[in-house]
């Protein structure tokens, strides 16, 4: 998000240029909209910006509950330790002073495809489970081994109903019923 349109257009084609879908704001606020309706893995954001800051709008960011964390670049003509720091406690992951040379801009957006790529790893590790393969009870942690409709029903809506697959059908059942 940038409200200058020289700017803006030369951001799109280097984005364009190094993979990334880009979408636009004209300022902070618009862009507040438009992040709480998409997922946005990355986000560049000017720090001076109509109606909402960028450094305002990186800690709305950071504190709204997001299964996919969101990259951010912060770019100002600010320079400096003090806005630095400001920018990063605000929540920003990056820094960059303007104008921006683009092929430092171009080693972020590739650093960030790092990092992000890095978290996304840790997410689908995080989401496996260790599961008992005979009794597929799921472990919770420690010695906790709870019912995998259990802790199904627990963290989701799901629910559940029961019925016998065909091969346990051919496996368990049909053997018990030729036997009576």
């Amino acid at each position: 998000m940038d409200d200058d349109p020289v700017f803006l257009s030369l951001l799109l084609d280097i984005l364009a240029g190094e993979g990334h879908q880009a979408a636009t704001a004209s300022d902070g606020e618009e862009g507040w909209e438009r992040f709480q309706t998409a997922d946005y893995d990355l986000v560049l954001c000017d720090w001076m910006m109509p109606r909402l800051s960028g450094p305002s709008l990186c800690r709305r960011l950071r504190q709204m509950a997001r299964e996919h964390y969101p990259y951010v670049i912060l770019i100002t003509t600010e320079s400096g330790r003090t806005h630095y720091l400001e920018g990063m406690d605000a929540g920003a992951d990056d820094f960059l002073a303007k104008p921006v040379d683009v092929e430092l801009l171009i080693a972020r957006l590739r650093v960030a495809q790092r990092i992000l790529g890095l978290h996304h790893r840790v997410q689908r590790l995080e989401g496996m489970l260790r599961i008992c393969c005979y009794c597929k009870r799921i472990n919770e942690g420690e010695d906790t081994w709870t019912g995998m409709e259990s802790y199904i029903s627990r963290r989701s809506e799901a629910t559940f109903s029961h019925g016998i697959c065909e091969a346990c059908y051919q496996t368990h059942v049909l053997p018990q019923l030729e036997g009576t």
